[in-house]
């Protein structure tokens, strides 16, 4: 499975097409591009034609300003992150499977479900009670806990890396930034102008991965001590809590991306996408491109209206 948290990454604007602005995704087999009214998917199917899918989309945030005030539009940003993620992922799955083979939404659920269940397991619980195996306490406590946080994320990008399947998505990961960055030096959207371009990218999702470690080391240093499993609960029911945090500050580094300081920062989410991205072929470049056109091309459109 992808990582649906990926689209979580600020929508971004391109220096080169300053009043559009994009974020992404990889799926499976694909890529997904969003602007702030419409989702493309983009997936090669077995017979090698790429299969779009455009989706308009309104963030119950527009409808109530309350909703975008700073920490309230993390957490509505964060669920609808992860339900339009759940969406992409079957589409991108179906797309690649026999007609009798195809997940309805009751069966997509309840995998990712299931995967979201695992995450915070391993995430989340399991890195506090292996620290709970050391005779430490204190702030110190809380650093090594999220010090294991980060060595098992690392240890599992590094194996799922290694399944094929998932080296192919973080490839169409790699070829999302590819296209993006593109797209952002006002080039012509071309497969041999884009190839060239990093698979690396400041705003990817990534970086709000290191970001949520270090938010948690600190959250839950200031939460009271009432027990063991008392503190287990903390790790479940602080995640929104987390995330809009991490929200906010991912917002407050793409402000201020230019700052050296903030450069500083990011860099180690830059640094983790060695592991969640792998280089693109032509062919997942093109699959790119053709979502950040036609993305394009919809975003014009309802401005020129």
């Amino acid at each position: 499975m992808a990582f649906p948290i990926e689209n979580m990454k600020l929508v971004a604007k391109g220096e080169g097409q300053s009043s559009l602005a994009f974020g992404g995704q990889a799926v499976i087999e694909g890529v997904m591009i969003r602007s702030k009214r419409h989702v493309v998917i983009c997936v090669r199917q077995p017979d090698d034609e790429i299969l779009t899918k455009v989706e308009e989309i309104k963030s119950i945030s527009e409808r109530h300003k309350v909703l975008r005030l700073p920490f309230l539009r993390g957490i509505i940003a964060l669920f609808e992150t992860l339900y339009l993620g759940v969406k992409v992922l079957q589409f991108s799955a179906n797309a690649n499977l026999e007609e009798e083979e195809k997940l309805n939404t009751k069966e997509m659920v309840l995998t990712f479900a299931v995967a979201l269940a695992l995450a915070i397991f391993l995430f989340s619980i399991l890195p506090f009670i292996l620290t709970n195996f050391l005779n430490i306490s204190g702030m110190v406590f809380y650093v090594v806990e999220g010090v294991i946080r980060l060595a098992i994320l690392l240890l599992y990008l590094t194996s799922v890396s290694l399944i094929g399947e998932f080296t192919r998505i973080f490839q169409y990961h790699g070829a999302e930034h590819t296209a993006i960055n593109a797209y952002e030096a006002g080039v012509e959207l071309s497969v041999s102008n884009a190839k060239g371009f990093s698979r690396f990218h400041p705003r990817c999702g990534t970086s709000f991965i290191l970001i949520i470690a270090l938010i948690s080391i600190l959250l839950f240093s200031i939460m009271p001590d009432l027990g063991f499993f008392m503190k287990i609960a903390y790790r479940i029911l602080l995640i929104p809590v987390i995330g809009t945090l991490s929200y906010e500050i991912l917002k407050l580094s793409d402000k201020y991306k230019k700052s050296k300081i903030m450069q500083i920062l990011v860099a180690p989410g830059l640094g983790l996408q060695y592991l969640t991205t792998r280089k693109p072929d032509e062919e997942m470049v093109e699959v790119a491109l053709e979502a950040v056109k036609k993305v394009k091309r919809l975003a014009e459109s309802a401005r020129a209206r």
